[in-house]
């Protein structure tokens, strides 16, 4: 700050020099007194100010500081958020459509969220963030669309299907259900590797408890009963745990709670690598005949062991799809693949059609 104190008084004083000498103005009349002492006290003033101004520099936040603790003040706001602010502030008519997420997994979740907007049902979506930075990175693009429920899982790569990081992932989903149920709420739950093709309010007929999906690829007939399937080898019935329609009934909340023992009374070991799928079937056929369940048509709820490999069905039945499951296959950059093989993976091209933007 001295230098450059010193370079702009010299320069000041050289130019005043120029300006008042009579030999550069030979013609010009001379200064009166009056004029050189104005200019003198103006100089001085300029010069006190720049003094002054470089002594309170260091103490006098410059606006990328003041951006960082409005950022800070951000942060501080959205760890404080609860699901009772989320839901009320995204809702309508008393709705929700959830998912769950890690930073991850934020590409995939765009890709959903796109698919959703085309249904023009992105403003009811609330994205339970398992991790700080999904909290934060989605709250910054689409404000009020994120929340986490302590406690947070630790941010990380991708967890591998059978490790007990997907375990300890899936194990929170009928809790964070169970809460979203108690706040009175119906709610849409779906994992990011699906995409919408259409509408699924209109398949949510009647006033059924619980709504989900048959994970089975074999083919049932169009007219298939809406009942809970038969059970398979394993004694219990092979429904997505990916895709549920819940009312906030008692017997849904019991559902719920049942799911969650079933996870306390199976948890993930080496030799055995649980997730929350055979879960929640056992919970489906323990309360069977107290919950009042609907299967969703195939048709229109595919698994992607049928929509993907079954090409015979996938054109017989062009057009009736309105969920697509990315399922029935292992591995990150694998389900990106295949969504852009079927044209189904929107991030590329039409990210600007979320409210999330480019991630």
């Amino acid at each position: 700050m001295s230098a450059f104190l010193y370079q702009r008084s010299f320069h000041s004083t050289s130019t005043e020099s120029c300006d008042l000498s009579p030999r550069s103005k030979p013609n010009s009349p001379k200064p009166s007194a009056a004029t050189v002492s104005r200019g003198s006290a103006f100089l001085l003033i300029l010069v006190s100010l720049l003094i002054v101004v470089g002594f309170l520099s260091p103490y006098v936040e410059s606006p990328i500081s003041l951006l960082s603790v409005n950022s800070g003040s951000s942060i501080s706001k959205w760890k404080t958020y609860t699901l009772r602010d989320a839901a009320a502030y995204v809702a309508k008519n008393n709705t929700l459509i959830v998912c769950a997420v890690s930073e991850a997994y934020l590409q995939f979740l765009n890709n959903w969220v796109i698919s959703i907007a085309r249904q023009k049902h992105q403003d009811e979506v609330l994205v339970i963030a398992e991790d700080y930075a999904t909290l934060y990175k989605v709250n910054e693009r689409w404000p009020g669309h994120a929340v986490l429920i302590p406690p947070a899982l630790e941010a990380a790569s991708a967890h591998k299907f059978g490790s007990q990081g997907f375990f300890n992932f899936t194990a929170r989903r009928p809790r964070h259900l169970l809460q979203i149920l108690e706040l009175g709420y119906n709610v849409l739950y779906n994992d990011v590797d699906m995409v919408w093709l259409a509408d699924p309010f209109p398949y949510m007929k009647g006033e059924h408890d619980v709504y989900f999906m048959d994970d089975m690829a074999f083919v049932k007939p169009f007219n298939h009963s809406h009942d809970l399937p038969s059970p398979g080898k394993k004694g219990r019935t092979y429904i997505c745990s990916c895709l549920i329609y819940l009312r906030p009934t008692s017997r849904a909340k019991l559902l719920m709670k049942r799911w969650i023992q079933e996870m306390q009374e199976q948890p993930w070991s080496k030799a055995k690598k649980a997730n929350d799928q055979p879960a929640f079937n056992w919970a489906l056929n323990k309360t069977s005949g107290l919950v009042d369940v609907y299967l969703l048509p195939q048709t229109a709820f595919p698994t992607g062991g049928l929509y993907f490999k079954n090409k015979t069905w996938a054109r017989e039945t062009e057009g009736m799809q309105v969920i697509i499951h990315n399922n029935y296959i292992l591995g990150f950059e694998k389900k990106i693949k295949r969504f852009r093989d079927y044209r189904l993976w929107f991030v590329d091209d039409h990210a600007s059609e979320s409210p999330l933007g480019r991630l």
